[in-house]
């Protein structure tokens, strides 16, 4: 900050004298570091109205410019996170890669029947609290992917167990992370 002061004193005496661009450049807001980016990010994202458990959200930052990535079941869930992202001070662009998973009413019926194999078992049931359960269920194709954060080993590991045994289910991916 000292330094930009002295650089404005002398351009405001006249002794140095700057391009538009440049002047703009320096007085700038600072772009802000990437971990309090990363965490606005995910805060606007969670806090979207229709995304739920059957969508999984995320991002990669890099400088200024943030890539959206995973799956949602409606179209309108993908442009609404690019939208609000767009909004936080200090991103310049945003790279949507959301992928909008297809209509399907068998993949609907592995859905629902996946949340009930694994929210309903007592061992699993806490991470059905709140707002936003912490275990997403991604089916695409009949394919199912478990993705979240659970507080141990043996959570995941029952997860993955009870929404296996769905029926339907063509292959599963336990993506969960212990945390």
């Amino acid at each position: 900050m000292r330094k930009t002061n002295w650089v404005l004193k002398l351009m405001m005496s006249g002794t140095l004298a700057l391009s538009p661009a440049l002047m703009h450049a320096m007085t700038a807001a600072p772009v802000p570091d990437t971990e309090q980016l990363v965490r606005s990010v995910r805060h606007e994202l969670v806090m979207l109205p229709f995304y739920g458990v059957f969508d999984n959200l995320s991002c990669r930052v890099d400088g200024n410019t943030v890539t959206l990535l995973g799956e949602v079941t409606r179209p309108t869930l993908k442009s609404s996170a690019a939208r609000v992202v767009e909004r936080i001070p200090g991103v310049a662009k945003v790279t949507n890669q959301i992928e909008v998973l297809p209509l399907s009413s068998s993949d609907d019926r592995i859905r629902l029947a996946v949340l009930r194999a694994v929210y309903c078992q007592p061992a699993l049931q806490r991470y059905s609290m709140g707002a936003l359960p912490s275990i997403h269920i991604v089916v695409k194709n009949g394919n199912v992917s478990l993705e979240g954060v659970v507080s141990n080993e043996t959570d995941k590991n029952l997860a993955y167990l009870y929404a296996n045994g769905v029926p339907g289910v063509f292959s599963l991916t336990n993506n969960l992370r212990v945390g």
